[in-house]
């Protein structure tokens, strides 16, 4: 089977998909800017946040078999530390005040755990239809999370520990295409470099020589 191409929003399109996805803005921006997966994201927990550090630490994750919600560990069996962007802290921190460690950040209607099955056809599917991105998922949030990272400077290493993937292999796999408009940012930064390194020898260089030439001339 081939693999879908993933979806990959911008800043406009993410805010745009927030509003139209009230009461759940808050959890649709977490999504695209934490990359979370949704299985972690359901299950996470209050006391998981650190926004003093501005980090969600990452270390369990439900997954739904026959109709029943199972806790276990993240899909890379690895704990790990997220970032969470500066403008995103108050918000998480009003969202989720007043509420026990053990509470669950985002929750569904009835205050249980957010399914997936439930949440796409009764607000994902609606909220994108509104704003032109019909047949968007809530895992395209996790895509977009790696590309706005990507176009942020993150590397692929960065991307990798943020997602959650086994190996940078894997990131490149399904991210490769990301990688090489960063490569084109290199390379559009060593040519910088090099025509400053080229405005030096032609401006600077030859009061240099001829500093050094007065300094070793006899008598001097």
């Amino acid at each position: 089977m081939l693999r879908e191409e993933p979806v990959f929003l911008d800043h406009a399109q993410v805010a745009a998909l927030a509003d139209a996805c009230e009461p759940y803005g808050l959890l649709v921006r977490f999504l695209a800017y934490t990359g979370l997966r949704w299985g972690e994201m359901s299950a996470l927990r209050v006391g998981r946040l650190d926004l003093l550090r501005r980090r969600v630490n990452v270390a369990v994750a439900f997954s739904e078999v026959r109709g029943q919600l199972i806790e276990g560990t993240p899909k890379s069996h690895h704990r790990r530390s997220v970032p969470i962007p500066r403008f995103l802290v108050d918000e998480l921190a009003a969202h989720v005040a007043g509420r026990p460690k053990d509470a669950l950040v985002f929750t569904a209607p009835n205050r249980g755990p957010l399914r997936n099955t439930n949440f796409r056809p009764r607000f994902c599917t609606p909220a994108a239809e509104s704003v032109g991105l019909t047949g968007l998922t809530p895992h395209d949030l996790r895509h977009t999370a790696a590309s706005l990272a990507v176009a942020a400077g993150g590397n692929v290493k960065a991307v990798q520990r943020m997602l959650g993937h086994a190996s940078a292999a894997m990131t490149l796999d399904v991210y490769a295409d990301l990688f090489e408009d960063d490569l084109d940012q290199v390379a559009d930064r060593l040519d910088q470099a090099a025509r400053q390194g080229a405005d030096y020898m032609r401006t600077g260089a030859p009061d240099t020589v001829v500093e050094l030439f007065k300094r070793r001339s006899p008598g001097q």
